[in-house]
């Protein structure tokens, strides 16, 4: 579509115009209902086909069976931060943690407020510029669980192997690279992810837990921030955010249409092989900002040699067809955010734009 920019944003991200086609050919009749699908009921038969497929897709693609359970609630990964300790941090025990940057900053914050924190290794004094080396993560044999932040969209830094936690479960934030490429996602005993950058649009968070960690969650908890609450009704005890999860399961479509997670890790590794490659021949120019081994597949980050040069690149992309390509207010430069449905077209040209702009402006 000849109005269509490429959209580098770190989230709300890009969405497959496949799927952008599909709600937009359903969006005033879906279906034969002649209602939209922001205005069927939660309770009706349609919305419990699109509630089934998604928890089945998302089970299938990540090669998980029935002894998970899939749900779909609102206030985002960050409500999440509070949930997971308010669960599963009991009296008397320690949770830890990993701080790997902002995200994982905030949730250690709130999990501090329900009980003992073991910091398990921090990137910080790095100014998390790596994730650490998976033997440098120290925590207690009796935690109640230990939480990492996968991917870490502000500085561009990602884990790209996992702990292995033995008895003690793995709790991830995924928001942010969550099926992006394989991995053995049965490690995990509680997956969370705003769906945001990878799978839909805002308003939905997916939460993925195994049961044999949900039946330690603590009793007498508020209703609605338990999860035992939104895994017996299926994600259906109040209303759900129904346009999003519709959307997270055309999302989920399109994945499994691929070629699942094995198609999606190919063009997830070309594209960021096609940003990298330059960092890396023109490193005097393209400052990347993390330790190569930490460097994410999701959000490449860098700098350029002037704050003035970063300006004059975000606003000449913006011009070219570019956008989202800003890094974070907190650290500045540039970041290029390389979610599932950019394309590897998109990734190309972008980098196409990088070595023209160097060259007209070295």
């Amino acid at each position: 579509m000849a109005n269509r920019v490429y959209n580098f944003n770190p989230g709300p991200s890009t969405l497959p115009l496949d799927v952008l086609k599909i709600v937009q050919e359903e969006l005033l009749d879906y279906r034969g209902t002649g209602m939209s699908v922001m205005e069927i009921s939660h309770r009706s038969a349609e919305y419990t086909e699109i509630n089934d497929t998604a928890i089945s897709l998302a089970k299938e693609i990540m090669g998980l069976g029935d002894d998970y359970s899939v749900i779909f609630v609102g206030g985002g990964a960050s409500t999440q931060f509070a949930m997971i300790p308010m669960n599963f941090l009991h009296e008397g025990e320690t949770a830890a943690y990993v701080d790997t940057g902002t995200w994982s900053t905030k949730a250690i914050k709130e999990a501090e407020k329900m009980g003992k924190v073991h910091l398990a290794a921090s990137s910080k004094e790095g100014d998390y510029k790596f994730i650490p080396k998976i033997e440098d993560i120290k925590y207690p044999d009796d935690a109640a669980y230990l939480h990492i932040t996968t991917n870490n969209t502000i500085k561009g830094t990602q884990y790209q192997i996992y702990p292995d936690t033995g008895n003690v479960p793995l709790i991830a934030d995924m928001s942010s690279d969550i099926c992006s490429r394989v991995i053995d996602f049965s490690k995990f005993s509680l997956i969370y992810a705003g769906a945001q950058k990878n799978l839909g649009p805002a308003g939905v968070t997916m939460v993925i837990i195994r049961n044999d960690l949900l039946e330690k969650r603590k009793d007498g908890l508020p209703t609605m921030l338990d999860y035992k609450t939104h895994t017996e009704k299926k994600s259906l005890f109040n209303t759900p955010p129904v346009f999003a999860v519709y959307v997270v399961k055309l999302v989920l479509e399109w994945i499994k249409n691929l070629g699942g997670l094995k198609a999606v890790q190919k063009l997830n590794r070309a594209k960021k092989d096609i940003i990298y490659a330059l960092l890396d021949e023109y490193p005097d120019y393209f400052r990347g900002n993390v330790q190569p081994e930490s460097r994410s597949w999701m959000n490449v980050t860098f700098r350029l040699p002037t704050e003035n040069l970063e300006t004059k690149f975000v606003d000449e992309a913006k011009k070219a067809g570019f956008i989202g390509l800003k890094g974070h207010r907190s650290v500045g430069g540039i970041r290029v955010s390389l979610y599932n449905a950019m394309t590897v077209e998109g990734a190309q040209k972008v980098a196409d734009f990088m070595e023209s702009f160097m060259k007209e402006n070295g």
